[in-house]
């Protein structure tokens, strides 16, 4: 009896090591998902939706991947400076205003945002590193 209760539990373990083993990428996503999700809610929700969709004609979704894909590099200009066009086209509907910025938001702070809205609300960008954004940070105009 004994054996039988040590052999499952042996068993179990090795189930449960295995099915908890991730990858270095796969734990380094989800550390960049899990903090941009905290800092969607705390500096971005309140304007662009629990879910992305944006207000009316006013400030556009966060459910276009075509548009998100398209501006990548641009993404962290985006948050870092805010956008002062007055016309953006998503999905090919034209949202007049302007995004504010976040001149202190640190870069890691933008990549795990970008993250989070990337592989949020039907996006599947991947992982939007940190050497990424600060790359795309030095080309803003």
């Amino acid at each position: 009896m004994k054996l039988r209760v040590i052999g499952f539990l042996a068993l179990l373990i090795c189930i449960i090591a295995i099915a908890s083993c991730q990858s270095d990428e796969e734990q380094e996503f989800k550390r960049y998902y899990t903090g941009g999700a905290a800092i969607y809610k705390a500096k971005c929700q309140n304007c662009h939706g629990a879910n992305g969709e944006g207000l009316s004609s006013l400030i556009p979704p966060l459910t276009d991947t075509a548009y998100l894909n398209k501006n990548r590099a641009q993404l962290a200009c985006f948050v870092k400076y805010g956008i002062k066009e007055t016309i953006i086209t998503v999905k090919g509907k034209a949202y007049e205003g302007a995004m504010p910025a976040n001149v202190d938001m640190p870069a890691i702070e933008i990549a795990k945002v970008i993250t989070y809205v990337g592989n949020s609300f039907g996006n599947k960008m991947g992982l939007i590193p940190v050497n990424e954004i600060d790359a795309d940070l030095a080309k803003c105009k």
